[in-house]
């Protein structure tokens, strides 16, 4: 079980109190995890002071601007393999099939393929296991990277660390053809309304309780910086 996947989904949380409370917890856990580069860790590091001294509104506002105006910076990890297609739609309900055989359920608000949703996850699987899963999106998550580190986002240091932490190479075709698709501007909201206009599908039970096989084996822990993220979850989904 390796916590480092739960504190990096943290911080691509929607900024808030909460957030801010945890990132001294969060950044001992970056701190602690080998098999990230020390350039790469140093740079998630200078997220997590930014995330916690800048002005929260401020952060918001850049928040939004980056991952929620931006479709081609989604966190929902199969908008960038599928779009609004059907095959879409099943993935992800393997996906709630592949959380409940962990013993996982899901608030109706998320979204099984929400990166920091699958990140949760990941946390309570053996490293191994969780290195393959998160390496067969790695593709996706370089290419969010170059992304963020165009537009000299700090966010790219996570998805650094996201592929540092999988089991396999980008694939350079793959990651070639995500970057091929167009950008979005951002500050053209008839365009976005016109890109989202679709109703997102839910999953899971009608229930704000989150993962409990996750949080009763995190409350386990003794009180390390870990324990401090062990009530700690990703709840916001896209808005």
């Amino acid at each position: 079980m390796a916590l480092i996947y739960r504190a990096l989904g943290l911080m691509l949380n929607y900024p808030d109190e909460d957030q801010r409370r945890l990132m001294p917890a969060i950044l001992d856990v970056v701190a602690a995890e080998s098999r990230i580069p020390t350039k790469v860790s140093g740079a998630v590091t200078r997220l997590g002071e930014r995330l916690a001294q800048t002005d929260l509104y401020e952060l918001q506002e850049e928040y939004v601007q980056v991952f929620d105006r931006t479709r081609s910076l989604s966190l929902n990890l199969y908008e960038h393999v599928h779009g609004e297609s059907r095959d879409r739609g099943q993935a992800m309900a393997n996906l709630v099939e592949l959380y409940r055989q962990a013993g996982l359920e899901m608030s109706a608000k998320e979204l099984p393929d929400y990166l920091p949703v699958f990140l949760d996850f990941l946390s309570v699987l053996p490293d191994d296991r969780a290195a393959s899963l998160l390496g067969e999106a790695v593709h996706v998550l370089e290419a969010m990277a170059l992304r963020l580190h165009k537009r000299t986002s700090p966010y790219r240091a996570v998805f650094g660390a996201l592929v540092a932490l999988s089991d396999a190479a980008p694939d350079s075709d793959a990651v070639a053809a995500l970057l091929a698709e167009a950008e979005e501007n951002p500050d053209d909201l008839a365009a976005l309304d016109k890109a989202w206009e679709e109703t997102a599908v839910t999953f899971g039970p009608s229930t704000d309780e989150g993962c409990p096989k996750a949080e009763a084996m995190l409350k386990a822990m003794g009180p390390t910086p870990e324990r401090a993220l062990a009530g700690a979850r990703s709840p916001r989904g896209p808005q």
